[in-house]
């Protein structure tokens, strides 16, 4: 039986979450290997809304829950989310939940920071949720970060503060901001650090043992390939590397690991924030498309922009990452249209492209080429079967697959758990 590896194969938001709770159903153990709490995944499992940003899918179902290395951790989102959820009746504990020990934290200060700058990009802001991901990775890259391991070394934590405060002091000092405030830093460290401490281990030795048992391991990403900080829409993009070859490396565990990779495709695109989007609907299409597919961010409630399918965006996405098999979302919101579009090619310049280019000015400046078919009326919401598709769907379904050079995998047609077609199963791949 294979592990599996989910991706978002556009700019996020494609509907991992429903997906991951599925596919976590079936897992024994379920790890998040990147990104922070600006990622939001909503669970609808019967009567009851889970709304997730740092806690995998698992933990909804009781099954092993992991946060990773690759992670940038937030302790007190962390515990709020978790109160958060105790209240709603899931039971967290150290048996079914654990934090990476070598895990970097987000810090006040870097939620600070992100925001400052953000305020002062003015018109070129980038789009940041203003949770302090960007500042917390470069502190890891830039070898000065808190790890949670740290947490239970608080006494010997001055010469890591004096890095770390020599470079945001500076940066805030061009903010016309104090210095950091080294004693309230670490009294907040202090009272949290008990509540993180309580879930911390070194996570690949748990992992490791599961694996040697022949468990199901389901690796869960955030956010989505087109953000990736190397493969992305650049500088539009997130701080760390979303394709699946991060799993291995956010979760200590290699790369023969990671298994099958499924690719979240929404049926129409989605994207939050600033950057390129060649098929975005700046009309009544658009707005159709985000009104029937409730299309405002979990975490941030920023209204996402809407637009046709991008093939061109979806292949690469897919060839980068090694996309196995791809789970097509959202198919209902296309319900009722007279024709649906799906963007084959690009125009730049006058020269026709089959792939998005790297450069920023390129990327603003591609004209869509699209294609056209018969839409459906039939409604598709709650299909289980091919059989309960329209024709229209089924052909819209085919054409995707064909023009993403990827087959179809998963299909789902409600945000309900169970509102799935199975077209190939990943555990068993």
């Amino acid at each position: 039986m294979a592990n599996v590896t989910v991706i978002g194969a556009q700019w996020g938001d494609e509907g991992k979450g429903k997906i991951v709770d599925w596919l976590a159903s079936r897992a024994d153990a379920v790890v998040r290997f990147q990104g922070g709490h600006n990622a939001g995944h909503t669970l609808v499992v019967g009567n009851t809304t889970y709304k997730l940003s740092l806690l995998p899918s698992g933990i909804v179902t009781g099954t092993l829950s992991i946060i990773g290395n690759g992670v940038v951790l937030d302790p007190w989102a962390l515990k709020a989310e978790i109160e958060k959820l105790e209240g709603q009746g899931v039971t967290i504990t150290d048996d079914n939940f654990a934090i990476a020990d070598n895990c970097p934290l987000i810090l006040p200060i870097h939620r600070d920071l992100d925001a400052l700058r953000e305020t002062a990009a003015g018109s070129g802001k980038i789009g940041t949720t203003g949770r302090g991901i960007g500042p917390a990775y470069e502190d890891k890259v830039g070898r000065r970060a808190i790890r949670v391991c740290d947490l239970a070394h608080l006494d010997s934590l001055e010469p890591q503060l004096d890095r770390l405060c020599a470079h945001h002091d500076a940066l805030r000092a061009g903010f016309d901001q104090p210095p950091v405030d080294r004693e309230r830093l670490i009294a907040d460290l202090a009272e949290i650090a008990p509540f993180v401490l309580r879930f911390a281990q070194p996570v690949w030795k748990r992992l490791k043992k599961v694996r040697k048992a022949g468990a199901r391991i389901l690796f869960e990403g955030a956010q989505g390939v087109l953000l990736d900080i190397d493969h992305g829409t650049y500088p539009f993009v997130t701080s760390s590397n979303t394709v699946s070859g991060t799993a291995a490396a956010g979760s200590g565990l290699g790369p023969n690991s990671t298994g099958f990779v499924l690719g979240i495709v929404k049926a129409y695109t989605t994207r939050v924030g600033s950057g390129p989007f060649p098929t975005e609907l700046d009309d009544e299409v658009g707005h159709r498309l985000g009104e029937r597919g409730h299309e405002f961010g979990t975490v941030t409630g920023r209204k996402r922009r809407c637009g046709w399918f991008d093939a061109v965006l979806a292949r690469q996405s897919c060839a980068i990452s090694g996309v196995t098999g791809i789970a097509l979302t959202k198919l209902d919101v296309l319900d009722g249209f007279d024709k649906v579009q799906i963007c084959t090619g690009y125009r730049l310049n006058g020269k026709i492209m089959d792939y998005f280019p790297s450069h920023a000015g390129d990327q603003a400046a591609v004209e869509p080429i699209y294609e056209e078919m018969d839409g459906w009326h039939e409604t598709t919401a709650g299909a289980r079967s091919w059989a309960d598709l329209p024709a229209n769907a089924i052909k819209y379904i085919q054409r995707v697959q064909e023009l993403i050079e990827t087959p179809v995998a998963l299909v789902s047609t409600s945000p309900e758990r169970d509102d799935t077609i199975l077209v190939r199963d990943p555990f068993l791949d």
